[in-house]
């Protein structure tokens, strides 16, 4: 009976209004983005609507290691990825200002590519290697103007129980070519809240879990398959361990 109620919650109330939460904050950064092409106004509107989605859903999130960050510092943020609401999750939760790099396809969306890149957010097309050489340039540029970036290196969400699929080296190369730090970073609780393949949202609690920056000083392009190794290993010894600090 509490399954078919939590189930019959999602579809008739959660559901419809993160539809409504979406659409109304998605106009409003549109139109914001009218008036700021830097990108920090939509920053600030993506964070209070995914603040929003977060209570729609009933989840509460901690945020462990935000300490070991220095704030000015831009770093480049990689995570693991089970789930849909791991991008709300991060939006609302991230101790600083950044932009996220997804798949090109997204650019190809009426309104919605339009909006990402006035967003000042990053296409990566790895289906044409010298695209994806342009948009990891294109990323390491924007970091060394002092803006962060979020990646899911995994390429896609994970089913709860399938194996860590290896890291796309385009996170290390973005960080080796900027100088920046590449911070490992864990998302942990969502495959409960919402698995990939389900539309039903239980409410809970998440954490996200932010590692120690791994230098990138004096590293070259051909370090880049043992600095993402490093990170993948980082990643999921910080999402496995029981009560992470």
């Amino acid at each position: 009976m509490r399954e078919l109620f939590g189930q019959a919650r999602s579809v008739l109330w959660m559901c419809p209004l993160i539809g409504v939460a979406t659409v109304f904050m998605g106009t409003v950064s549109m139109f914001s983005s009218i008036f700021d092409a830097t990108g920090r106004l939509q920053h600030r509107v993506a964070v209070t609507w995914a603040k929003m989605l977060l209570k729609i859903c009933l989840v509460r999130v901690d945020v462990i290691g935000a300490e070991r960050l220095d704030p000015k510092q831009p770093y480049v943020f990689c995570s693991n990825h089970f789930s849909l609401i791991d991008t709300p999750l991060t939006f609302a939760s991230m101790p600083r200002e950044f932009r996220i790099l997804a798949r090109h396809k997204l650019w190809r969306i009426p309104f919605l590519g339009w909006h990402l890149g006035r967003a000042g957010h990053l296409p990566v097309n790895r289906e044409n290697p010298r695209e994806a050489v342009k948009n990891i340039q294109a990323a390491a540029d924007r970091i060394r103007t002092g803006t962060s970036i979020v990646l899911f290196p995994e390429g896609g969400r994970r089913h709860p129980g399938q194996p860590p699929q290896p890291f796309k080296p385009g996170a290390a190369h973005i960080a080796i070519r900027a100088g920046a730090p590449i911070v490992p970073m864990a998302i942990v609780g969502t495959s409960r809240i919402l698995p990939r393949g389900s539309s039903h949202l239980r409410p809970g609690r998440a954490e996200l879990r932010i590692g120690d920056p791994i230098s990138t000083d004096q590293m070259a392009n051909s370090d880049s398959k043992a600095l993402i190794r490093q990170v993948q290993e980082a990643v999921e010894a910080i999402w496995e361990a029981p009560n992470w600090r």
